[in-house]
């Protein structure tokens, strides 16, 4: 792979600092239209629900339909520095004509939703991050919110930011897509939603190229193909929900709808996802086993999430019928704190398998203690935003202050114990390079 020509193009990447703002990144695309109106092309697909343009810039005018979307999520902007990086590359890089490609980039689908974190983007730092952090509820995230009715799930109100995709979907029939995702912690991990052995195997060894350690731990969702390590086939909404079923457990009634690989089945769509972290250790590629017995590590976790959930449960219904905005942090809210309970019974569901009676692996113990200290910090600053909406704009009634006080004592214990994790930010040119290196990779896999 040293010497793969897309590889080294992905490698040429200038040192890197912060993620651009929503503004930024769009003036920095107008501005490249402007100096190139022959080879860009731009359009506005559709407006987010506060009124923001949906943009759409379009490079090249070949026969292979690739569609590009980063902001899908609006708490990973590592994708905003990918398109950048992309377009330049589309316009310098004459060698990637030879891919064959029209390429249709939007670079941020949900711009509202990434205004809400942009106090941190230009900051490594975990207390920045978690203090500004925001996530949307799912039936308002544009990667969970497309259609999909299948035996008792029933979803039919994509948010505005969601029908812009789906109409550049339906006109475009894409034959490559990639949502530029990202995760936080760890190490790089892969989606593809086909068993491609041979494009899995490259996706796995792009990490050690830009010196980041591979996700060998737990994987975000249970039951999952594995195609590689740390490459997985990436489940449609109906498979998760047959999973659950599967599980004893009841149907999810706060996840939204289905995602972009599921719209896009019916064009025969190939989806890749490359998820990256912000924030590396290298327990998250260490598959040594330990003393701790696996079954013991998952349960440890939904007891965690469970108390989460007590928690942000609690607090929630002390101040529900005193809170007087409609934020998004408190629809947020509303969402994840039932979330979190949901998940611990899905954690508890899992025990019941033999297979969890063999020794965890560091990579194993790493991820899943990690998962319960980030979600506390995600869900539990998401509610303290919403508390402290109400307490800035002075309408707090004495209920919603007194639970600001409590959260924000809370919340700063749960930060002063992130001087624990050892957790090392990852060079952002290096997160850049892996998603670019893994987009050029799909898009000449299907090219052929």
């Amino acid at each position: 792979m040293t010497h793969d020509p897309l590889l080294a193009l992905a490698r040429r990447l200038p040192p890197i600092d912060g993620f651009p703002t929503i503004d930024e990144l769009r003036a920095d695309l107008l501005a490249w239209r402007d100096e190139n109106p022959d080879r860009i092309r731009h359009a506005v697909i559709g407006q987010s629900r506060l009124g923001s343009p949906i943009d759409h810039f379009t490079l090249g005018d070949g026969p292979l339909q690739v569609v590009i979307a980063g902001g899908v999520h609006p708490n990973e902007p590592i994708g905003f520095r990918t398109v950048q990086h992309l377009v330049r590359l589309l316009l310098e890089a004459p060698e990637l004509s030879a891919l064959d490609a029209t390429w249709h980039i939007v670079p941020c689908a949900d711009p509202d939703g990434a205004r809400l974190n942009e106090s941190w983007f230009g900051s490594a730092d975990r207390l920045s991050y978690f203090t500004g952090f925001y996530r949307p509820a799912p039936a308002e995230q544009v990667e969970w919110s497309f259609p999909f009715d299948y035996k008792q799930a029933w979803f039919d109100h994509p948010i505005p930011e969601t029908r812009a995709l789906m109409a550049l979907f339906d006109r475009v029939r894409p034959d490559v897509f990639v949502g530029l995702h990202n995760a936080e912690f760890g190490g790089v991990y892969f989606y593809l939603n086909e068993h491609d052995t041979t494009l899995a195997r490259e996706l796995r060894d792009l990490p050690a190229a830009f010196d980041l350690p591979l996700d060998v731990g737990e994987p975000e969702m249970d039951g999952l193909a594995r195609l590689d390590d740390a490459v997985f086939r990436a489940p449609l909404a109906r498979e998760r929900y047959d999973h659950r079923e599967a599980l004893g457990l009841p149907p999810e009634t706060r996840s939204g709808g289905a995602g972009t690989a599921d719209y896009l089945e019916r064009y025969g769509t190939t989806t890749m996802i490359a998820e990256l972290p912000y924030w590396t250790h290298p327990d998250a590629a260490d598959t040594t086993p330990t003393s701790r017995v696996y079954r013991d590590v998952i349960a440890e976790k939904a007891d965690a999430l469970e108390e989460l959930n007590v928690l942000l449960g609690r607090i929630l219904d002390a101040v529900r019928p005193a809170l007087v905005i409609d934020s998004p942090f408190r629809r947020a809210s509303e969402a994840f704190a039932p979330g979190m309970g949901e998940a611990a019974r899905a954690e508890r569901a899992r025990l019941a398998d033999p297979a969890l009676d063999r020794p965890a692996t560091v990579a194993e113990v790493f991820g899943n203690r990690e998962v319960a200290r980030t979600f506390r910090l995600r869900f539990g600053g998401i509610l303290r935003r919403a508390l402290a909406v109400e307490v800035e704009a002075g309408v707090a009634r004495e209920a919603v202050r007194s639970a600001s006080i409590e959260l924000e004592g809370i919340f700063r214990e749960w930060l002063a114990a992130e001087t624990d994790t050892d957790l090392v930010p990852a060079p952002v040119s290096a997160l850049v390079g892996v998603q670019l290196a893994a987009v050029l990779a799909t898009v000449r896999r299907r090219h052929g």
